[in-house]
């Protein structure tokens, strides 16, 4: 099983079982899954902007996949200064359902936690978000989740999750991230 199928499963197979139509036999359900993965999961793949040199990816085989995205940041600026980009590879349509998931934990830090501002947004300028919500980030590896629905069609690579992480002076490890689209 692939990484994309094994986070996905992780993600949202609760809501799966209760969708009327999907078979519940195994093969099934990571068939349906794989096919509402609207992105690339792999850390090595996110776009990262505002940091300079380039984060690297690290192994850890506490989150899963193996492998996570190094971010280390001095809070200097605005919280949007620093960030990840997650671009969708598949067209949404309106009213969508999506599902982002991500794994992340503060590596290092000055507080116990730390704040990432996640969201669905425009991938191009002016960069508005079609959902959003903040998260505390703790020193173990958790998935976090949030949901909203798509206010209009979108076309692949148009919207994208998006990661506001400068928020202090920390080091974040940003495991996979998935976006499901459940559809209508």
């Amino acid at each position: 099983m692939n990484l994309r199928i094994a986070l996905a499963l992780g993600i949202a197979m609760p809501a799966l079982i209760a969708m009327p139509g999907i078979a519940q036999d195994a093969k099934s359900s990571e068939d349906a899954l794989a096919e509402k993965v609207a992105n690339n999961t792999n850390p090595a793949s996110f776009q990262v902007y505002g940091m300079t040199p380039a984060p690297k990816v690290i192994k850890d085989g506490n989150v899963q996949g193996g492998h996570a995205l190094r971010l280390p940041v001095t809070g200097g600026g605005d919280p949007w200064s620093v960030g990840v980009n997650v671009p969708l590879i598949k067209p949404v349509k309106a009213g969508d359902k999506l599902v982002i998931a991500f794994y992340a934990r503060l590596s290092k830090g000055d507080a116990p936690t730390a704040k990432v501002n996640a969201q669905l947004q425009l991938s191009a300028a002016p960069y508005t978000a079609v959902f959003s919500k903040p998260f505390d980030v703790t020193p173990e590896w958790k998935l976090h989740q949030f949901a909203g629905r798509a206010d209009k069609d979108y076309a692949a690579g148009a919207i994208g999750a998006a990661f506001h992480v400068n928020t202090g002076k920390h080091v974040l490890d940003v495991g996979p991230v998935a976006v499901l689209n459940m559809g209508q």
